[in-house]
C-alpha cells in the first residue's frame, strides 16, 4: 500500500499541488491525468523518491519493492541487454554479482563458503535460477529478438532501448510499478501485449499516458490533477471523462429534478458496469463500479478547446480526390509506387505505413509542397483542402507577430477583425492578454492549438492531418477526436492515437513499397484481419507482426 499524506509541492510562488491525501492499494492501476504542466510526471518522481515534496510524506508497506520505468536512455549503454533487464530487481542483481565475485576468488576461504551458501539460499528464494530465462521472455514479448539479448545496450536503436527499459521495469514482478508514458515508440502489437500484462497485474501500478485506449484497457482508477488538487475516481479514463461531462451538464440543468438526475447517473453507472464486465479487468472493475455512489461522480473543472471544422465555406461536391499511379522514391528507397485510389464523399481515411516518413511524404505531395513525384492527383473543383503537417516550425520560427496578427495572415474574410480573430483564439483557450504573446515563444502544445485555429478559420471542406495529437494534452486530444468525428466533409489522417483512429476512420489505406492496401473497414477490424496480415506480409516482402 502507498499512503500519501498532506503532500504539497511549490516552486517559488507557483503551487503545483497542495494538501494531497491519497491511498493506493494492490490490484489496482491508477492513471494519473492532468493538463500539460499540471505535475503528473513530478508526482511520480515524488512517489519514487527522485523529488522531495515541500511538505507532507509518502509511506509504503515495509518490504515492498518498487520499479520505475527509466527515462535516461543512455544509463545502461555499457551493459548487455539481458543484464540491464535483470538490474530491474536490484536486490537479486546484487546477490548475483556478489555470488559471482566470491566464486571468482582464487583464495576461497571458509567464510567465503558460508557467505556463498547464504547467497545461494537467497538467490533460490528469489527465483534467481529462472531470472535470465524470465528476462529473455519479457524481451521477446516486447519485440526484442533473441539475437540482441547479449549485445550491449549502446548498439541498439532508440526504439529498442525503450523496450529494454520497459522490460527492466516489469522484471521480477515488483510490488509497485511506476510508468511514465510507457507506450511511447511502441508498435500496436507491443502495446496490446503490455495492456494484457498490466490488466492481469496484481500489484500497484501508477501510470502517466496520453494514450486513451491504453488508459481504458489498464486503469481501474483515475487520479485527476486539477487546480492543484488531486482526487481518485473509480473507473477508467472514458468513465471519468463521460461521467464528469454528464455531471457538468446536470449542474447547468436547473429544470431537471434531483431524483431524475440521480436516476440518470445510476443508469450511466449500470451501463458502464455492464461494458466493464466484458473487459480484460472484468471482475475488479465491475465490482468497483457497482459499489460506486452517484455522489462520487463530480463535474470536471477542465477546459476543453473547441476544435470544430464544420464552418465550411463551400459544400463539397461528389468529386473529392483522384490519385493515379502516385510514386515517390527518396535516395533510392521506394516509399510508395503506383498508388491509385478515389476518395468518396464522407470518407474519413486513416493512412498507414510501417515507416512514418512515407505517410509524411504522401501528405507533402497532396499539400502541394513537394513537386518531385511520379503519377498525378486531382482535387474535385468544389474541394478546398487544408492540412496539419507533422512539422510546423516554418509557421512560427523567425516570426515576430503576436497570435492575433499571426492568425490574420491565414484568412481573407472581410469580417476577420481583431474581435473575430480573438474569438477563434478563445476557442483554443487563448484568452485576454495571452493572444498578444509572440508566436515565437509558444510551447509545442500552444503551437498545435494555433494550427487548429488556422485550419478552422480557413473553412476548408477537406482535411489532411499528419500526427495531429503530437504535443497535445488529453483534453485537446479528446476535443480533436470529437471535432474530427463531427466534421461533415472528407479527410485523410495519420495518428498513433488508437482511440482516435478507431472512432474516426471508416476506411484504411496502407502504403507499402510494393503497392497499396485499401479496405473499407474500421481500424480494429483492419489490425485483426488475417486477410490483411497476409497482404501486408506479401507487400512488405517479409513477415510482419
Amino acid at each position: 500500500m502507498i499512503n500519501v499524506s498532506n503532500l504539497s509541492l511549490r516552486f517559488g510562488k507557483r503551487v503545483l499541488f497542495e494538501d494531497v491525501n491519497l491511498k493506493f492499494t494492490p490490484g489496482n492501476c491508477y492513471g494519473i491525468i492532468g493538463a500539460n504542466g499540471a505535475g503528473k510526471s513530478t508526482f511520480l518522481k515524488i512517489i519514487s523518491g527522485e523529488v522531495d515534496p515541500t511538505t507532507g510524506s509518502v509511506a509504503f508497506t515495509p518490504g515492498e519493492r518498487m520499479s520505475v520505468l527509466k527515462q535516461n536512455h543512455y544509463e545502461f549503454d555499457e551493459f548487455t541487454v539481458l543484464e540491464t533487464v535483470m538490474m530491474g530487481n536490484q536486490e537479486l542483481y546484487k546477490i548475483m554479482k556478489e555470488k559471482d565475485a566470491i566464486y571468482m576468488k582464487e583464495d576461497f576461504t571458509d567464510a567465503d563458503g558460508e557467505r556463498a551458501g547464504e547467497l545461494e539460499s537467497l538467490f533460490a528464494e528469489m527465483d534467481g535460477w529462472n531470472a535470465e530465462n524470465n528476462a529473455a521472455t519479457l524481451l521477446s514479448n516486447l519485440g526484442i529478438k533473441e539475437g540482441l539479448h547479449y549485445k550491449v545496450v549502446k548498439e541498439l536503436d532508440g526504439n529498442e532501448k525503450v523496450r529494454v527499459l520497459l522490460a527492466q521495469a516489469l522484471f521480477g514482478n515488483p510490488d509497485i510499478l511506476i510508468l511514465d508514458e510507457p507506450t511511447n515508440d511502441l508498435d500496436i502489437n507491443t502495446i496490446a501485449w503490455l495492456e494484457d500484462f498490466l490488466a492481469g497485474y496484481e500489484a500497484i501500478v501508477l501510470v502517466v499516458s496520453h494514450d486513451r485506449h491504453f488508459l481504458d484497457h489498464v486503469c481501474t482508477h483515475i487520479v485527476d490533477i486539477d487546480f492543484g488538487k488531486m482526487n481518485i475516481y473509480t473507473g477508467n479514463y472514458s468513465f471519468w471523462y463521460e461521467s464528469s461531462q454528464l455531471a457538468l451538464k446536470q449542474r447547468t440543468d436547473q429544470n431537471k429534478k434531483m431524483e431524475d438526475k440521480v436516476k440518470e447517473l445510476q443508469e450511466f453507472i449500470r451501463r458502464f458496469s455492464a461494458n466493464a464486465s466484458k473487459s480484460k479487468q472484468a471482475t475488479s472493475r465491475k465490482k468497483a463500479l457497482e459499489k460506486l455512489n452517484v455522489e462520487d461522480i463530480k463535474p470536471s473543472n477542465r477546459k476543453y478547446p473547441a476544435i470544430m471544422f464544420n464552418q465550411m465555406d463551400r459544400e463539397p461536391g461528389d468529386q473529392i480526390l483522384h490519385v493515379e499511379d502516385l510514386s515517390k522514391t527518396v535516395n533510392g528507397e521506394v516509399y510508395f509506387k503506383d498508388v491509385t485510389f478515389m476518395i468518396n464523399k464522407g470518407d474519413k481515411i486513416a493512412l498507414l505505413s510501417e515507416n512514418s516518413l512515407v505517410t509524411s511524404a504522401f501528405y507533402e505531395i497532396l499539400a502541394g509542397r513537394d513537386k518531385d513525384f511520379g503519377g498525378e492527383f486531382k482535387w474535385g473543383v468544389t474541394i478546398t483542402p487544408t492540412d496539419m503537417p507533422i512539422e510546423n516550425a516554418e509557421y512560427f520560427e523567425g516570426r515576430d507577430e503576436n497570435l492575433v496578427d499571426w492568425l490574420r495572415n491565414y484568412t481573407s474574410k472581410p469580417e476577420a477583425d481583431e474581435q473575430f480573430i480573438r474569438g477563434f483564439l478563445g476557442k483554443m483557450l487563448f484568452s485576454g492578454e495571452e493572444v498578444l504573446k509572440k508566436v515565437s515563444v509558444l510551447s509545442g502544445g500552444e503551437k498545435m492549438r494555433c494550427m487548429f485555429s488556422k485550419m478552422m478559420l480557413q473553412g476548408a471542406n477537406f482535411l489532411l492531418f499528419d500526427e495531429p495529437t503530437n504535443h497535445l494534452d488529453l483534453e485537446s486530444i479528446t476535443a480533436l477526436n470529437n471535432g474530427m468525428l463531427d466534421f461533415k466533409g472528407s479527410m485523410l489522417f495519420t495518428s498513433r492515437d488508437h482511440e482516435l483512429t478507431q472512432t474516426v476512420a471508416n476506411r484504411i489505406i496502407e502504403l507499402t513499397p510494393n503497392g497499396v492496401i485499401d479496405k473499407l473497414m474500421s481500424y480494429d477490424e483492419y489490425i485483426n484481419s488475417d486477410v490483411v496480415k497476409a497482404q501486408r506480409e506479401e507487400l512488405y516482402g517479409k513477415t510482419t507482426v
